[in-house]
C-alpha cells in the first residue's frame, strides 16, 4: 500500500558541501534563537543570540556567513519554535537538518545552556549523528495539519458538551427528565435546544449545551469535507484504498509531510509510524518486539485501517469453502 505520493514543488537540488568551511547550529526558543558556528575542523568560531523574527532570521544568517562558508545548519525544534528559521535558511540556500536535543548523559558532562545546546546541534551535524531533513510545512499537507487540529478540537469539545448535557439530565427535575427520556441523541439535542431558557437555570444550561453541540457538529462536518477535498485533489489514490477514510488518510499524510522524499523507503515510513519490529536479541536469545515509538496517531490510523481491511477487503473476507474450517478453529480456541 503506497501512500507517499503527495506532490511537492519546492524540492530543489542541494548545494555542494565541498566548499563549506563551517556548520551552523541553532537552539530555538519562542522569542530568542541562540546560534553557534563550528568550523569543519571542530573549532567553535562563535555564538550569538538573535530575536525570533524575520529580521532576526536575516541577521542570524548574515552573522553565520561572516564566520565562514555555511552550507548546513542543525536546528532544534524545526516543527515548532524553529519552523520559521528553518524556512528562511532553506530560502538562503542552506541545508537544514533536524537535530534532537542532547541526551541526558551529554548534558551532565557539558552542562546546560542555550549556547552549549547550539554548539551541540552544530557538532551533531558535523559528526553525522543528525541527518534527518525537517518537514517543509509549505504545501497541502500543512493545510491538512492545521485543519485537522481544529477538527479534533471541535470533536473533543462536542463530546465533552454531550457528556455534560447528559450529566445535567441525571439531576434535572423529574418532570423535565421524564419528558426527555428515551430520545435518541439527535432528538434529545433538538428538544433541549427548544427549551425555554427563561424557565430555570437547568433549562438555560441544557439549551446552551444543545446549541453548542449543534455548532460544533457543523464545524466538524465542514472541516471533514474540506480535508477530504484537499486529499482528493492531491492524493486521490489514497482514498480509493479499502479501509482508508479522510481522517486516516490525513493522519498518514501529516506524518509523512509535504517533502515525503525525506523518507528513503517503506521501512523508513514504518519506523516513523511505530510499526517496524525492534531487535531485542541478547546472547542465545534472538527475538524482536513491537515498536512502541514513532508517531502514535499514525500508528492508530494504521491499526484502524488494518481492522477495516480484515473485515471488508475481498482478499481478507473468508470464502464459503474455508468458512467452516475457520469456524472450527474458532470453536476449538473458544473451548480452550
Amino acid at each position: 500500500m503506497t501512500i507517499l505520493s503527495m506532490p511537492h514543488n519546492g524540492d530543489t537540488a542541494q548545494p555542494p558541501m565541498d566548499s563549506a568551511t563551517a556548520v551552523l547550529g541553532v537552539d530555538t526558543h519562542k522569542d530568542v534563537h541562540v546560534a553557534a558556528v563550528v568550523s569543519v575542523l571542530g573549532a567553535l568560531l562563535g555564538t550569538q543570540s538573535f530575536p525570533a523574527t524575520a529580521s532576526g532570521y536575516r541577521q542570524l544568517a548574515d552573522w553565520a556567513r561572516s564566520l565562514g562558508v555555511v552550507r548546513r545548519a542543525g536546528v532544534e525544534g524545526t516543527g515548532s519554535y524553529g519552523a520559521g528559521l528553518a524556512r528562511h535558511l532553506a530560502t538562503e540556500g542552506i541545508e537544514v537538518i533536524e537535530v534532537n536535543r542532547p541526551d541526558r548523559a551529554a548534558r551532565r558532562r557539558s552542562g546546560k545552556t542555550d549556547a552549549v545546546d547550539a554548539e551541540a546541534a552544530a557538532r551533531a551535524v558535523l559528526g553525522g549523528r543528525a541527518t534527518g531533513a525537517p518537514k517543509s510545512k509549505d504545501g497541502p499537507v500543512e493545510e491538512l495539519r492545521v485543519l485537522k487540529v481544529v477538527k479534533d478540537s471541535a470533536v473533543r469539545n462536542r463530546t465533552q458538551a454531550i457528556n455534560q448535557l447528559k450529566a445535567l439530565l441525571l439531576s434535572a427535575p423529574a418532570q423535565l427528565r421524564e419528558s426527555l427520556a428515551g430520545l435518541s441523541n439527535p432528538a434529545l439535542f433538538k428538544a433541549c435546544a427548544a427549551l425555554d431558557a427563561q424557565a430555570s437555570a437547568v433549562h438555560q444550561a441544557l439549551s446552551l449545551l444543545a446549541h453548542r453541540i449543534k455548532q460544533l457538529s457543523a464545524e466538524a462536518t465542514t472541516l471533514t469535507r474540506r480535508i477530504a477535498a484537499i486529499i482528493q485533489a492531491h492524493s486521490p489514490q489514497l482514498l480509493e484504498l479499502t479501509g482508508v477514510g479522510p481522517d486516516s488518510a490525513a493522519i498518514l499524510l501529516i506524518a509523512a509531510g509535504d517533502n515525503h522524499d525525506r523518507l528513503r523507503d517503506e521501512a523508513s515510513f514504518a519506523a516513523l509510524c511505530g510499526v517496524s519490529p525492534v531487535e531485542r536479541s541478547s546472547g542465545k536469545n534472538q527475538r524482536r518486539r513491537l515498536n512502541r515509538g514513532g508517531n502514535r496517531q499514525a500508528n492508530a490510523a494504521l491499526y484502524r485501517i488494518v481492522l477495516s481491511r480484515l473485515r471488508w477487503e475481498e482478499r481478507s473476507v473468508p470464502t464459503s469453502c474455508d468458512a467452516p474450517q475457520r469456524a472450527r478453529r474458532s470453536g476449538r480456541s473458544s473451548a480452550a
